[in-house]
C-alpha cells in the first residue's frame, strides 16, 4: 500500500515485504528472550489449567516463537509471505498459516492467543475490535489473550530511537523518528530510515513508514470486554529503559479449558 506525503508517494511497510530479508538484522531474535519469558509466564500465570498452545497472531519472523515453542504447540499466523518465510526458517516445526489477524478463523481454540507487534497496525478502533473478536474467538475457555503495543495515547511520547546488528558480512543500522501527523487522529508514524550493507560491501539506504494505531488506555480495556474477555492491564516488565509506563492487556476468557484445545 502506498500513502501520500506532501505530494511523493511513500512506500509503507517495506520491512515485511521487499525489505524482510534484512529484518532479523533490524530486530535480532536473541533480543526476545527476556521478552518470551515475560509472555511465558503471564500465561502460565493467567490461564486456568496449565496452557499447552498458542496463536500467534501477526507472528513475523517468529521471534517471540522461538522461544515460546518450548513450552507451547505454537500456531504462526501473518499476513505478509515474506514474513510467514522468514518464520519458517526460524520455526521449522511450527505450524504457518497466511492470514489476515482481523478475519482470520481457523476453526479451533487454543490455550494462549498472542497479538504483539502486528496489533499496532491497527489503525482504527474497528480493526482494533475486529483484532480483538479474532482472538476471543480462538481463545479455549479458561485461557487467555494477550496484546502488546507498543504505546497508548497516555504513554506516547515523539522521538527517535536507533539501533540495528550486523551478521555473517551483512550489517544495518536504523533511526526511528516518531511523530504525529494529525493531533486529533488516534494515529501515529513511525518513519524508519534504513542503511543496508551487504556481504560485498555495497550500501543503500531506505525509508519505510509505519501508521499506527494509538488509543486510550480505555478503548483497549473497553474493546477487550466488549469481546467477551474480562480486562485487565499489567506493568509490562522488560524494557522498562525503553518505554517506562508501558502496559500489558490481557484478556481473560472465562470458563474452564476442556479438550477441544490443539
Amino acid at each position: 500500500m502506498e500513502r501520500k506525503n506532501e505530494g511523493a508517494s511513500v512506500p509503507d511497510l517495506r520491512l515485511y515485504r521487499d525489505l524482510a530479508e534484512w529484518y532479523p538484522l533490524l530486530t535480532p531474535v536473541e533480543d526476545y528472550e527476556e521478552e518470551a519469558d515475560f509472555y511465558r509466564n503471564l500465561f502460565k500465570s493467567y490461564c486456568q489449567n496449565t496452557p499447552l498452545t498458542l496463536l500467534d497472531l501477526g507472528s513475523g519472523p517468529g521471534h517471540n516463537a522461538a522461544y515460546l515453542k518450548a513450552s507451547f504447540s505454537c500456531t504462526l499466523v501473518d499476513l505478509e509471505p515474506a514474513m510467514l518465510e522468514l518464520n519458517r526458517r526460524q520455526n521449522p516445526e511450527c505450524r504457518h498459516v497466511q492470514g489476515d489477524l482481523r478475519s482470520i478463523r481457523l476453526g479451533q481454540v487454543f490455550d494462549c492467543v498472542l497479538l504483539h507487534d502486528a496489533v499496532n497496525c491497527m489503525r482504527s478502533r474497528s480493526d482494533l475490535a475486529d483484532a480483538v473478536t479474532t482472538a476471543f474467538v480462538h481463545t479455549a475457555p479458561g485461557g487467555t489473550a494477550l496484546f502488546q503495543p507498543d504505546f497508548v495515547a497516555e504513554t506516547f511520547e515523539t522521538g527517535t530511537e536507533t539501533g540495528g546488528s550486523e551478521k555473517d558480512g551483512r550489517a544495518v543500522r536504523y533511526l526511528e523518528w516518531r511523530w504525529i501527523p494529525d493531533p486529533g487522529a488516534e494515529m501515529y508514524v513511525a518513519d524508519m530510515a534504513y542503511i543496508l550493507r551487504d556481504r560485498d560491501g555495497s550500501v543503500q539506504v531506505a525509508h519505510d513508514r509505519h501508521c499506527m494505531g494509538l488509543f486510550p488506555r480505555t478503548v483497549w480495556l473497553e474493546l477487550i470486554r466488549a469481546a467477551g474477555f474480562e480486562p485487565l492491564a499489567v506493568p509490562f516488565v522488560p524494557g522498562q529503559d525503553s518505554f517506562p509506563g508501558l502496559e500489558t492487556f490481557l484478556g481473560l476468557k472465562p470458563g474452564t479449558a476442556s479438550g477441544n484445545r490443539r
